[in-house]
């Protein structure tokens, strides 16, 4: 039975670098940085005070009422569906044919917290009635499912830093299975806290730079010394090419293939070898019919660690080789966790529409271990036929995405 053919018919973003898509494009291309100083009760005491956060407060975008009743990171899952959802042309599905499948990686944890205080303050009768639905990780894809009558499916995998490319590979997989013609899918995170930043930083995974906050985020560089946190969403439209072909669509891009693969090595660490992401990629490439040749460009995970970056350049370089060109977006965007994934895809389907691919912010000396050709200092122009983008996680969760154009 021949493949089932899965494309992106819209996309929809809000993150530190502003509220849409094109935002975020332009912020990559003009090399700006969504990471600033953090202020206030709680963050002071911290040894950590930068984080990426959203460029646009999501609550503006929606009505007041239905800002209270969502979490901060359903706020911005909701705000990035309705891009996607237009950008694709609103298309008339029935809802038993639509699903919604949206990642995390830590969930309503501002709610969690922020009802904890309330519970600690004002005892339990003052705890709000909505602090379970607003928690749940699985609340951003209810939500965006109940806005949009999807009935088909409503899922969230939770899979750290690699939830929001692992929803994409749920997505494809309940349309090539012909459970759905079209799923809303993606990621989200908010979870800028005290709490959270002192957790990551008690492990050594944040940078510390006390200098300029934009210059914090350092992937692939040789002075690098850790990830900023970020927040934000990114939603894509997947739809089954024959279905969108028939509503007349404009397809963004393709996702020919894609890997998923597990270190079984450290809840942390990653493997200093990469054996779990060259299967990934290796994975990615089979599915899609393409050998390592095809293949012009890698959107890197690179969150800026010592060891992660190392060990995603040797795996980049055994299962691609050395001839991709390569972008770091964190350097601009900060690690949006769960939401990651997709908006890295995004920027991955930009550059096949494009030729362009986005330099990588604040690397300023290459590390000698990284032996990769990194687009640095300005956009570079490149006709990129198919592209992957690297997504992979605490607990060893690894998965790339294969994107080609249409």
């Amino acid at each position: 039975m021949a493949q089932t053919a899965v494309v992106i018919t819209g996309m929809g973003a809000t993150t530190p670098l502003g509220g849409t898509v094109p935002e975020l494009w332009d912020g990559m291309l003009a090399l700006r940085s969504g990471v600033r100083s953090l202020r206030g009760e709680g963050f002071d005491a911290l040894p950590v005070h930068i984080a990426a956060t959203l460029a646009v407060e999501p609550e503006s975008a929606m009505p007041p009422v239905q800002a209270r009743r969502l979490d901060r990171s359903q706020q911005a899952a909701v705000i990035a569906a309705r891009e996607a959802w237009a950008d694709a042309g609103s298309p008339d599905v029935d809802g038993d044919r639509l699903a919604v499948v949206i990642g995390t990686g830590i969930g309503g944890v501002l709610t969690l917290l922020g009802q904890d205080d309330v519970l600690e303050r004002s005892g339990p009768r003052r705890v709000s009635p909505r602090t379970v639905p607003m928690l749940m990780a699985n609340a951003a894809a209810a939500q965006v499912s109940i806005e949009f009558g999807a009935r088909a499916a409503a899922c969230a995998p939770t899979s750290a830093c690699a939830s929001g490319a692992e929803a994409l590979v749920q997505a494809a997989r309940l349309i090539e299975c012909g459970e759905a013609d079209i799923v809303i899918a993606g990621g989200a995170e908010a979870a800028i806290t005290p709490l959270t930043i002192a957790g990551f930083a008690q492990i050594g995974a944040l940078s510390k730079d006390p200098g300029n906050p934009e210059a914090a985020s350092r992937p692939f560089d040789v002075n690098r010394t850790g990830f900023v946190l970020g927040e934000g969403a990114g939603i894509v439209i997947l739809e089954r090419a024959d279905h969108a072909r028939a509503r007349g669509a404009r397809i963004r891009a393709v996702l020919a293939g894609y890997g998923v693969t597990a270190d079984a090595f450290h809840i942390t660490g990653t493997d200093p070898e990469g054996v779990g992401q060259i299967k990934a990629i290796r994975k990615a490439l089979a599915k899609a019919g393409l050998a390592a040749a095809d293949v012009q460009h890698v959107n890197a995970h690179a969150t800026a660690t010592t060891v992660g970056d190392v060990s995603e350049a040797l795996a980049v370089r055994e299962a691609l080789g050395e001839h991709v060109a390569v972008t770091a977006p964190k350097g601009a965007l900060g690690h949006l966790v769960g939401a990651a994934g997709a908006v890295e895809a995004i920027l991955t389907a930009l550059t096949l529409e494009s030729g362009v691919i986005p330099a990588t912010r604040n690397l300023e000396k290459l590390d000698p271990a990284i032996d990769l050709d990194v687009v640095t200092d300005a956009p570079r122009q490149a006709r990129v036929e198919a592209a992957v983008s690297n997504s992979f996680g605490f607990g060893g969760h690894n998965v790339s995405l294969l994107l080609t154009r249409p």
